[in-house]
C-alpha cells in the first residue's frame, strides 16, 4: 500500500488540531476562579462608565440597572458620557432622576473620537473628583456599554477580588440577553462558553484579557498612564489589559457576576462587528515583542499572549491552506491511504470528505453540550442546532478577519457603531450560575 503524502498528513494534522485544542480548552468549562480570601476593611467605591452614542433604544434600561446593582459599601455611582448623540438620548438620560448619576456631555469636534476618548474623559472626571473626596486609593472603574445589564450580585463578587490589594483589574463574564435567535445563542455559546473557560485557563496562567464590557479597574492603576490609560485602538479594552500586564498589574476573571450585552442577529452587520474586533487586534501585534521582553510575563502567559495576538495573521494564510488541501480531496488528490493512523479505511474521497466534516463539525457541538449542561437554559435541540451552525459561524470569522487585513493594510481606521435593536423596558435577570 502507498504512504500517505506529506499533504496527507499535514491535513490529518489540521483535522486534528482543531478537536484537541476544544476538547482541552473544554476541559476547564466547570472550573471557577475565586478571590483569595482576605480580610478587607476598605470596601471599593464604584465607579460605572457608560459610553453612549445615539442610544436611544438602550440607555435608559442601561443607565437604571447600572444605578440598581448591590454595591457593598458605598452605593454605586454611575457616569455617562453622552458622545455627541443627536437622537433622543440626552433626553431620556435628563428623565432619570438619580443624584448617583452624572451625564458627561460632549460636543462635536471633541466628541465622537472613538470609545476610548470618551472612557478617558470620564476618567478623568471620576479622577478629579475622587481627588476631592480623597478615595482615590479606593475608587474602581468599571466599564458596562450602552446595552450592557450586570448582574445584581455583579459588585459584591468583583470586590470581593478586589479585596486583596495585589489585584489591579477584573474581568467579569459576558452573556448575551437576546439569545433566542439561534445567531443570539451561539453568541451567547462563544462568550458564556468559549470566551469564559478560555478567561479561566487564563486566570491560572496570569493572562487574563479585558473586554470592552464588565471590566473592572482601580483608578490608581489607571492613573499610571497619566489622563489617557486608554487609547484610540479599535480594541482599546485589550490594548489596557496588555499594558497593565506589562506593568506587573496582576488581573482577574470573574465568572459569578456578569454582564449581559445584545447579540447582532444580522449577519451583515456581525460580520462588520468581527471585522472590527479583528483589526483591532490587528493593530495590537507591536506588543508581542515587549510582551516577549518582559519579565513581568510568564512562559505559559506569554505562550497564550501570542497565541491570540498572532491569530488574526495566521488566519489568512492558514484558510487558505485549509481551503486548498480540501479541494485537493475533493479532487482525489490528498487521500490518506492504510498508512495513516486514523483513516486506515479512508482511502475514498466521500470518507475522507466524510473525516473532514466531522473534525469541523465536533467543536460547535461539543460547546452545544457545555451551554447545555453548564447553563441549563436552552433546550437540547436548540443547543444542538446552535453546535450544527458554528462552523459557519467561524467561517464568518475567518471572511471577517480577510477584510480586517485589507482596511488594515489600507490604513482604514474609521468605523460606526453598532446599531442597538428595541428592547421592552425591563429585561428578566440571568439565573444565577454555580
Amino acid at each position: 500500500m502507498e504512504d500517505p503524502s506529506p499533504w496527507a498528513w499535514l491535513l490529518l494534522a489540521l483535522l486534528l488540531a482543531w478537536p484537541i485544542h476544544n476538547l482541552v480548552l473544554a476541559a476547564f468549562a466547570f472550573r471557577t476562579p475565586r478571590p483569595r480570601p482576605v480580610e478587607s476593611r476598605n470596601a471599593p467605591h464604584f465607579w460605572i462608565i457608560v459610553p453612549a452614542l445615539n442610544e436611544e433604544l438602550v440607555v435608559e434600561n442601561t443607565v437604571r440597572a447600572a444605578l440598581a446593582l448591590d454595591a457593598p459599601e458605598t452605593p454605586v455611582r454611575v457616569l455617562v458620557v453622552d458622545d455627541g448623540s443627536d437622537d433622543r438620548t440626552p433626553e431620556i438620560l435628563a428623565s432619570i432622576d438619580d443624584p448617583r448619576l452624572t451625564v458627561l456631555r460632549r460636543d462635536l469636534p471633541e466628541a465622537r473620537q472613538g470609545k476610548g476618548a470618551a472612557l478617558n474623559a470620564a476618567y478623568r472626571v471620576i479622577r478629579e473628583i475622587a481627588t476631592r473626596e480623597d478615595t482615590a486609593s479606593r475608587t474602581v472603574l468599571g466599564v458596562i456599554d450602552g446595552d450592557g445589564r450586570g448582574s445584581l450580585n455583579l459588585l459584591r463578587e468583583v470586590a470581593a477580588f478586589f479585596a486583596d490589594r495585589s489585584v489591579g483589574a477584573v474581568q467579569c463574564r459576558v452573556r448575551i440577553h437576546n439569545r433566542r435567535p439561534v445567531l443570539g445563542l451561539l453568541q451567547d455559546v462563544e462568550f458564556a462558553c468559549v470566551a469564559d473557560t478560555a478567561q479561566t485557563l487564563r486566570d491560572l496562567v496570569g493572562s487574563v484579557g479585558l473586554g470592552g464590557n464588565g471590566q473592572f479597574t482601580r483608578l490608581g492603576e489607571l492613573m499610571r498612564f497619566g489622563d489617557h490609560p486608554w487609547s484610540d485602538c479599535l480594541v482599546e479594552d485589550l490594548e489596557l489589559g496588555l499594558r497593565l500586564h506589562l506593568a506587573g498589574v496582576r488581573v482577574r476573571y470573574c465568572r459569578t457576576g456578569w454582564v449581559t450585552q445584545q447579540a447582532v442577529v444580522d449577519v451583515r452587520r456581525l460580520v462588520r462587528q468581527r471585522t472590527r474586533w479583528a483589526q483591532g487586534n490587528l493593530q495590537c501585534v507591536g506588543y508581542v515583542p515587549r510582551l516577549a521582553r518582559s519579565r513581568r510575563v510568564g512562559s505559559v502567559a506569554l505562550v497564550d499572549f501570542l497565541h491570540y495576538l498572532l491569530t488574526p495573521w495566521v488566519t489568512v494564510p492558514m484558510s487558505v491552506l485549509v481551503a486548498v488541501l480540501v479541494a485537493l480531496t475533493c479532487a482525489g488528490l490528498v487521500v490518506p491511504t492504510a498508512g495513516s493512523p486514523l483513516l486506515a479505511a479512508s482511502a475514498d474521497v466521500p470518507t475522507a470528505l466524510g473525516v473532514i466534516a466531522a473534525a469541523a463539525m465536533s467543536p460547535g457541538l461539543l460547546w452545544a453540550v457545555v451551554h447545555r449542561v453548564r447553563l441549563g437554559e436552552a433546550g437540547l435541540v436548540r443547543c444542538l442546532l446552535a453546535g450544527l451552525s458554528y462552523p459557519v459561524f467561524l467561517l464568518l470569522g475567518v471572511v471577517a478577519t480577510w477584510r480586517a487585513l485589507g482596511r488594515h493594510v489600507q490604513g482604514r481606521q474609521a468605523w460606526a457603531k453598532t446599531e442597538r435593536l428595541v428592547e421592552l423596558p425591563e429585561s428578566s435577570p440571568l439565573p444565577e450560575l454555580p
